[in-house]
């Protein structure tokens, strides 16, 4: 192997051969399973969804009535791992006590009967059904509350909403959270479905895989990107500092937040849609402020950089529908993990099927024959 073949990022390079999802970058096309992700935010839910992704079929009601029972019948998490959470500390980031959450269940749960379909399927609803648990639960303990306990009477939007603000939500929250998280629940071979991956080849348990997962997923090139998006807005802070901002961060040679994408060269379907529903929201509930600054920054820079194939992604709308759901900014990478999790257990269980340990090589650039010298002599 020669300097030619080595690709930065492992760019263009196939990690897998996979079934799961596709996306076109040249026409803005994504799809689950073979069916567009536009088909299934207009007559899917989130549930129906992941079972989709991670056993490859759509349901029969049968089927999805079962596999929504059991999710129901699983939400409660143990006090041990309440009371673990409570020894956190409270700035700690919400993404990094999901990371430890999600490994500690595995200590709960973990056979690694990976040759077994009824421990797949159990792990499986363990993790759709307790993750939002978790997460609901240290936003409270980090505030000095005890979590609030989930309802089984609500779908699995409205109860997140519900354990979050210990509020039922309105129908149009819930089932635009809904959307939300099959919009997010699968992204081919981005970086936090390659470390699942990884992590599955080594045949560890589905706990390891997707706390491995939610660390890649933290960092702000990937799930923390829609956390920097309003940040970014709340700097920005008027529409009509839009344009002195976006010229002084490209003077400076920096990224814009919220804007382009490795695969994508032209708007991503996902913000397209999102975008649709951020609309919803303030024509229900009143224009956020936000939601002006955003449009003017989306124009200015499809103006500025629509030449250079640099366009809206899933994150520049998600944040700011997450924002006006009443979400703290730093919630959004875990709110993220929660429609995600789908995706990472759908490729843990394609790993299974033909699995084959990661092991990819370097090109090495260092030195050679270089002495040993005494540590009196340096």
């Amino acid at each position: 192997m020669t300097t030619c073949d080595y690709e930065s990022g492992l760019d263009g390079i196939p990690a897998a051969q996979s079934r799961i999802s596709y996306v076109d970058g040249q026409t803005g096309e994504l799809e689950y399973r073979g069916i567009s992700i536009a088909e299934l935010a207009e007559k899917s839910s989130f549930l129906e969804t992941a079972f989709l992704l991670i056993w490859g079929y759509l349901p029969n009601p049968e089927d999805l009535a079962a596999f929504e029972y059991e999710v129901i019948h699983h939400r409660r998490i143990k006090y041990r791992l309440v009371d673990m959470m409570k020894c956190f500390p409270e700035s700690g980031h919400p993404l990094d006590a999901l990371q430890a959450a999600v490994a500690a269940l595995g200590l709960y749960h973990s056979r690694r009967a990976l040759n077994d379909p009824a421990y797949i399927r159990r792990a499986v609803v363990r993790l759709l059904a307790k993750i939002p648990t978790a997460v609901a639960a240290f936003e409270h303990i980090r505030k000095g509350n005890d979590p609030v306990r989930p309802r089984d009477d609500l779908n699995y939007a409205a109860n997140f909403l519900y354990m979050l603000k210990e509020q039922e939500p309105e129908p149009l929250q819930a089932r635009i959270f809904d959307l939300c998280l099959i919009l997010h629940a699968e992204h081919t071979m981005n970086a936090s479905t390659f470390s699942a991956r990884v992590t599955a080849s080594t045949l560890n348990d589905p706990y390891a895989v997707v706390a491995s997962a939610t660390g890649t997923l933290g960092g702000r090139l990937h799930g923390g990107a829609n956390e920097e998006v309003v940040h970014m807005l709340t700097e920005i802070g008027s529409v009509e500092n839009v344009q002195p901002y976006l010229d002084l961060q490209l003077a400076e040679g920096n990224r814009i937040m919220g804007f382009g994408h490795r695969i994508y060269k032209v708007k991503d379907p996902r913000a397209k849609i999102l975008q649709g529903l951020a609309e919803q929201l303030s024509e229900k509930y009143g224009c956020d402020r936000y939601y002006g600054i955003a449009l003017a920054l989306e124009q200015a820079v499809e103006d500025r950089l629509g030449d250079r194939q640099i366009h809206a992604n899933v994150e520049f709308y998600s944040g700011l529908i997450f924002r006006q759901l009443g979400f703290p900014a730093d919630l959004f990478s875990s709110i993220f993990a929660i429609a995600r999790v789908a995706g990472w257990l759908a490729h843990w269980k394609e790993q299974l099927e033909a699995n084959r340990i990661y092991r990819p090589s370097q090109i090495y650039t260092g030195d050679h024959d270089q002495a040993y010298i005494p540590i009196a002599e340096r």
